[in-house]
């Protein structure tokens, strides 16, 4: 080992686990400390006001601007006293983080002094400067106003001093250069549809909430061997490295003891986390080394878009205190599981009927199968956007390999549910059955509750019980971005399906004959008609198989469903006509909007490929060639001194090892050297194609196939070269805390 790689590793396994000290309250005592929740805006704004933006939150009445003095009034009181000096506007551009900008609560006083104020003004609206952030063309560098706008249905909360405020940001001219503007108009679509639908089965249901419980997957790495990493810290993954001789093929990982370090991480992460209201429920050890998972309890879509934001941001400050970096990238490193962000989605009414959980009266089962099959039809009518919504040149590395679900978009089912559809499409009498009982032959346990379907980890959008599970989306992306095309998907099949239902109920109105002694309405036999043409329709999309088998790819194209695995291209399905005609008809986005987002996007692929492959270059010709050069010299003053010692016959004999390095070595470094040069070319090429979207599909097509050939020369030098001498941290060094 390098000294200098052999001080890195042992000063990263001197760390110890900080000692946390925990609140000495309960932690539901603690919870939402640092929130201005229901409970602080009671004590702090008046009766009147409080009532106004409750019913704002709770019902979707339009924000009356003339109460903003006061809520902002109590909101800088709380602040105050809980020590904040400076408000935000915290938004989400099209970055996948977040921004801030930090005022302070000063003001001229007129007398040469200062007051500190913070007016309704500021809370409800600013300026952001609209053409430094992604804009794909709406916004040039002068004409630069844009306006964020305050959420009320997100409650502000302080970090460190600051008070920030939950806002949407749009252009000057009225498009949304974020993720929470169409976020937003996504519920708001996908509830008016489905309280419509609801109307069908309950007369007290006037609105319906998304619910999203995500499942955030990360790795930690000692902050001393991060730093090592040029690689790590500037693309977040590992461009080169030799997979460990020990990984994850043991399966003693997953589930396994937290080390603990990573305890004491966990325990400060959920005590803060807690201090802002999310919901910290689920902590554990992933199935790869070094990998984890936290999972929340479920919220309302919109807030647990902003916990999940707020969470990935307070990893990292907390990370660094206990002298880790955390790695959200969906594949820090090659040959183990990557981390992706499972988004448990469902429907609830206001009346508390979750609308994807099955019933105990015939009526509700059909609510059920209703809810089922719809979403199925979203899915399957927009298989490609759905696919579009989750990739990126990160989370392309990761889909289909070990633990993540292939870049096909399908949905399981299970076996129960799959039967009971195929009875009704076929017109045939079934029920809905609920948990049935496993026996344990052990007196000592209880007899088991086993699920109505079983699980399978390669569907990306599996049916779990009561909520589908949206597997596909990368653990550094913005959820938003795969909830705005699911719920206008769904928003959309639901409006369709109520057209075709009350069309139906009109037509068997008509018949005199009808209904007498069926036993049903002419209601129940209308939706029962549609469902079963829609169960026909969306059938490509249902496979309870195994979604990594090359015959799987093979028959979901005979399904017509997307296959196609270049990055660049699937993006392309945002401007589908269908897609255009889904976004504008439930008002979510406009075709602005989309080809503007579409920009965005294959700007941003190009830009991380390019920074991969400079650093790539830097690698190869900086640290891989000279380090395996040197051992090359080493091998030949070897072999000079064995031909000075040894007589000729012998000293061949005992040198012909290190002569075959010498020559595998020489081979290696030059088509690194060569395949450099190449990859020089290839981006120069491509860099010279004025449409944005043509030069990311030449980088996906020319730069991403000279890196693996590059990484591949090195990754074999690795395996050769002395380890004394390799100055980059290895896969070994890398996945095993201590």
């Amino acid at each position: 080992m390098s000294n200098l790689r052999f001080q890195v590793v042992e000063e990263a396994f001197k760390k110890r686990a900080l000692e946390v000290k925990a609140p000495s309250e309960r932690p539901s005592e603690y919870f939402g400390k640092y929130v201005f929740n229901r409970e602080k805006m009671y004590k702090y704004l008046p009766a009147n006001v409080y009532a106004k933006l409750t019913d704002v939150i709770d019902n979707g009445a339009r924000l009356d601007r003339s109460i903003a003095d006061a809520v902002a009034a109590g909101m800088k009181k709380w602040a105050q006293e809980m020590g904040a000096t400076h408000y935000t506007h915290w938004f989400q551009p099209l970055t996948e983080g977040t921004a801030e900008k930090h005022d302070a609560f000063v003001e001229h006083d007129g007398k040469g002094g200062m007051v500190e104020n913070f007016s309704g003004k500021l809370l409800v609206q600013q300026e952001p400067d609209a053409s430094s952030f992604p804009n794909g063309g709406i916004r040039n560098t002068f004409e630069a106003r844009g306006y964020s706008a305050w959420d009320p249905t997100s409650p502000v909360f302080i970090i460190d001093d600051t008070l920030c405020i939950p806002t949407i940001f749009i252009a000057y001219t009225g498009e949304a250069l974020d993720y929470k503007a169409p976020l937003l108009r996504s519920l708001h679509a996908v509830s008016k549809a489905a309280t419509d639908v609801c109307q069908y089965f309950y007369n007290d249901v006037t609105k319906v909430q998304v619910n999203l419980g995500w499942e955030q997957e990360y790795f930690l790495v000692d902050e001393g061997l991060y730093s090592a990493r040029p690689d790590l810290m500037l693309t977040g993954r590992t461009l080169m490295g030799h997979e460990s001789a020990k990984n994850q093929q043991m399966d003693d990982h997953y589930f396994g003891t937290i080390p603990d370090r990573v305890q004491a991480f966990m325990k400060d992460l959920e005590i803060q986390a807690l201090e802002l209201a999310i919901p910290c429920k689920t902590r554990h050890n992933e199935v790869a080394p070094n990998q984890f998972e936290l999972a929340p309890i479920y919220e309302e879509c919109n807030l647990a878009v902003d916990h999940n934001m707020l969470l990935m941001s307070l990893m990292k400050r907390v990370a660094r205190n206990h002298g880790f970096r955390v790695l959200l990238h969906e594949k820090p490193f090659d040959g183990i599981n990557g981390s992706g962000k499972h988004n448990n989605w469902s429907l609830t009414a206001n009346n508390g009927t979750l609308l994807h959980a099955p019933g105990k009266t015939p009526e509700e089962n059909l609510r059920f199968v209703t809810f089922i099959v719809e979403t199925l039809m979203a899915v399957y009518k927009h298989n490609g956007l759905l696919k579009a919504s989750i990739m990126s040149a990160t989370n392309a590395h990761r889909l289909g390999g070990n633990e993540a679900p292939p870049a096909i978009i399908s949905s399981f089912l299970g076996t129960q549910l799959s039967e009971l559809l195929d009875h009704i499409e076929r017109g045939e009498n079934s029920e809905v059955r609920g948990k049935r009982i496993h026996e344990i032959d052990i007196p000592q346990i209880p007899n088991l509750e086993v699920d109505s379907t079983d699980r399978n980890r390669t569907s990306p959008f599996a049916f779990t019980g009561n909520r589908f599970e949206f597997r596909a989306p990368g653990s550094t992306a913005n959820c938003a971005s795969a909830m705005i095309a699911l719920n206008s998907a769904v928003a959309e099949a639901l409006v369709s399906f109520k057209k075709r239902v009350d069309q139906k109920i009109s037509e068997y109105a008509e018949k005199t004959e009808f209904s007498e002694g069926t036993g049903h309405t002419a209601q129940f036999h209308a939706i029962l008609d549609v469902l079963r043409e829609d169960i026909k329709t969306c059938k490509p999309i249902r496979f309870d198989g195994n979604g990594y088998s090359d015959a799987w790819v093979a028959e979901a194209a005979k399904r017509g469903l997307d296959v196609e695995k270049s990055c660049p291209v699937i993006i392309e399905h945002y401007l589908d006509p269908e897609s255009i005609q889904m976004f504008e008809s439930t008002k979510v986005m406009n075709r602005k909007e989309l080809e503007a987002r579409n920009e965005v996007k294959w700007e941003m692929y190009v830009k991380t490929v390019q920074i991969e492959a400079r650093v790539m270059g830097d690698l190869s010709m900086n640290h891989i060639i000279p380090v395996a050069t040197h051992y090359q010299s080493k091998l030949i003053k070897n072999v000079q001194g064995m031909k000075d010692v040894f007589p000729a016959e012998r000293a061949e004999r005992l040198s012909a090892r290190n002569m075959k390095l010498i020559e595998e070595i020489a081979e290696r470094t030059e088509r690194i050297e060569s395949l450099v040069d190449e990859l020089t070319e290839a981006r120069r090429v491509a860099n010279q194609i004025a449409d944005i979207h043509q030069r990311a599909i030449a980088y996906h097509d020319t730069v991403c196939p000279k890196m693996e050939d590059i990484r591949n020369e090195a990754d074999k030098l690795e395996m050769i070269v002395e380890d004394g001498l390799w100055t980059l941290p290895k896969y070994r060094e890398l996945l095993f805390i201590r």
